[in-house]
């Protein structure tokens, strides 16, 4: 292939790309009329009244500079001085008009973005949030999302004002020679092929990165939270994990700069091209004006628009480019908010006749196993829990225990088997109904950086705004069986105290004190089923004691999951259910169960050997 059908065949595959990329510039603009209609008809508006200044500008100095050669009196010159203020202050004035609307896109266009991403964050699985992959998405969705959604509506503008503004230049330039208007053209394709190409590879790098991003944001929350500075200075691991971070950034870095290296230097070269043309056109026309073909004022206008069309023309490139490059990043963002995941709503509840249901929660041979894990971690699982039964779950770590809690609340679903509530398949359940029937604490549960109300309210939400005080009275009751109540009475604003040294005038609390306030959150639903997973591992043996005397009569007439290491809370339960290996080992109560001497009976006298000694 010669050289002239290879470059036509660089530049056709180069502006398919960017047509390829530009796909995501409509849908930007969507995001940013749906978040600021006003803003955006008003950035049009400032756009093309800006882009028509520049050539009646380089008019008006043609013809007051015709006019001083021409030695008129100042009477006649003067008007056209004031036309001349009159642009240059209207000019002034939309700029600082499109710096404060764009100012106005950033901060609304940005908020719809995180608004988006969010949103749709919130109607995803659990697994997602559990899956390397997912956050790698999710990571490349963020990063920069704001920004380059930014980058595409200012570049679009950006390109409606240039083209506009060229149109009005070339429609005087083409009058002194067609050839000059297209000169501007060709000169500047090269530097934008260039842009193009490095753009392209800027989005593969940044999104083949994205591990090592992530990797870069933990390292840094592990050096500068609360919840980990303890240990990270008691251990030193200071220097090791800032040593990590600073190579993760240097290998980044380097990648960066050898990057922005090369598109530099190709930029460099190729810009010589277009400033050859400029010097080429600009020598034409002064030879014009020597030889008296035109007028000084005319070559003054030429000289301008010519200046100025090729710093346009370059304009509309750079727009292009930084589209491109933008709307590579935008791909992220798109393929994120639209993924749509496989619907699990519930079908409409059909109940089996009366007679061949069995009530209470029921287990059907349940088998599950993580995305990607070799053995499953539960296997065939049977389990009958009966109305108002109490039923504790021991185990050891990695048992299955936890993998039960997320199956019963279906934040997974068995990947084998079924559980039915009352007869009905829970995947015949819509969530939010089935999360209204249970109430939990999770061992790992939030410790929301908000007030005591919402710490406690938080666990019905519904109820805790509810009117003529009902939502009030209830708190107070949640608080009184979790014992959040003592913790309340000492805060110095009580229900109104922001908890948590996050930020000003909050109170940090204990870990037993958080316990309560999460025991309090999870007593605050009237539920049907109340899961308990190691409620009580931060309080004292009394305090343990005293809120499992509440819990009980709390849970009178409910079914209840108690997962805890503590054989004396465990006791308590109707049946004990062992797991092992992610199978059921043995099931009863505590005599039956120390009565058959198998793994619970060892286990007990092991936790009771430790208390005697």
């Amino acid at each position: 292939m010669n050289p002239v059908a290879k470059w036509g065949a660089t530049l056709r595959s180069k502006l398919a790309e960017t047509r390829k990329a530009s796909r995501n510039v409509p849908r930007a603009f969507g995001l940013f009329w749906g978040a600021d209609p006003a803003t955006a008809t008003g950035l049009g508006t400032l756009a093309i009244l800006a882009a028509l200044l520049p050539a009646a500008q380089a008019w008006i100095a043609k013809v007051i500079i015709d006019q001083v050669v021409g030695h008129v009196p100042f009477e006649r010159v003067w008007p056209y001085l004031g036309i001349e203020f009159a642009l240059l202050f209207l000019s002034s004035g939309l700029a600082q008009l499109r710096r404060l609307a764009e100012e106005l896109m950033d901060h609304r266009l940005g908020h719809r973005v995180h608004t988006l991403i969010i949103e749709r964050s919130l109607g995803l699985e659990l697994e997602h949030f559990e899956n390397a992959e997912f956050y790698d998405k999710l990571s490349n969705a963020r990063r920069q999302a704001e920004y380059r959604a930014v980058a595409v509506v200012t570049s679009g503008f950006g390109i409606l004002q240039s083209t506009v503004t060229l149109v009005s230049f070339f429609a005087v330039l083409v009058m002194l020679s067609p050839w000059i208007a297209l000169a501007l053209v060709g000169a500047a394709v090269p530097a934008f092929i260039v842009q193009s190409r490095y753009g392209k590879l800027n989005f593969r790098l940044q999104s083949w990165r994205a591990p090592e991003t992530r990797r870069m944001i933990y390292l840094e929350q592990l050096l500068t939270t609360d919840t980990t500075i303890k240990e990270v200075k008691l251990f030193g691991l200071g220097p090791k994990l800032l040593a990590a971070y600073d190579a993760i950034f240097r290998k980044t870095f380097d990648e960066d700069r050898k990057l922005a290296w090369k598109r530099s230097g190709q930029s460099l070269i190729w810009g010589a091209a277009s400033l050859i043309a400029y010097s080429g056109c600009y020598a034409y026309i002064v030879r014009l004006a020597l030889g008296g073909a035109i007028t000084l004022g005319q070559m003054t206008l030429y000289v301008a628009l010519f200046r100025q069309s090729q710093s346009q023309v370059q304009a509309v490139f750079d727009h292009l480019a930084r589209l491109f490059e933008s709307g590579l990043f935008l791909d992220n963002l798109f393929e994120f908010i639209e993924f749509q995941p496989p619907a699990t709503g519930g079908r409409t509840l059909v109940r089996a006749e009366a007679s061949s249901i069995t009530p209470g929660i029921v287990l059907d041979r349940v088998s599950f196993r993580y995305p990607h894990a070799a053995h499953a971690t539960l296997q065939e699982l049977s389990l009958h829990i009966r109305p108002g039964e109490k039923l504790a779950v021991v185990g050891e770590n990695g048992a299955g225990k936890t993998t039960l809690v997320k199956l019963l609340t279906r934040l997974y679903e068995p990947t084998e088997g079924r559980i039915l509530w009352d007869g009905v398949d829970l995947r015949d359940i819509p969530r939010d109904v089935l999360h209204q029937r249970v109430g939990a604490i999770f061992q790992d549960f939030v410790r929301y950086q908000l007030t005591a109300r919402e710490n406690v309210g938080f666990g019905a939400i519904d109820r805790m705004d509810a009117p003529d005080g009902e939502g009030n009275a209830r708190l107070l009751e949640a608080a009184r069986l979790g014992g959040a109540d003592d913790v309340v009475r000492e805060l110095e604003h009580g229900w109104d105290t922001t908890l948590g040294n996050w930020f000003k005038e909050g109170r940090e609390l204990s870990g037993g004190q958080w316990q309560k306030m999460a025991l309090s959150r999870a007593f605050m639903r009237e539920s049907e089923l109340i899961i308990l997973d190691e409620p009580t591992s931060a309080l004292d043996a009394e305090r343990e004691h005293e809120v499992f005397q509440k819990f009980q009569a709390l849970t009178r007439g409910k079914m209840s999951l108690l997962i805890s290491h503590r054989f004396s809370t465990v006791r308590m339960a109707d049946r004990i259910l062992v797991l092992g290996g992610g199978k059921l080992l043995e099931l009863g109560s505590h005599a039956e169960l120390l009565a058959r001497d198998g793994t619970y009976a060892r286990l007990f006298r092991l936790q009771a050997q430790g208390y005697a000694s």
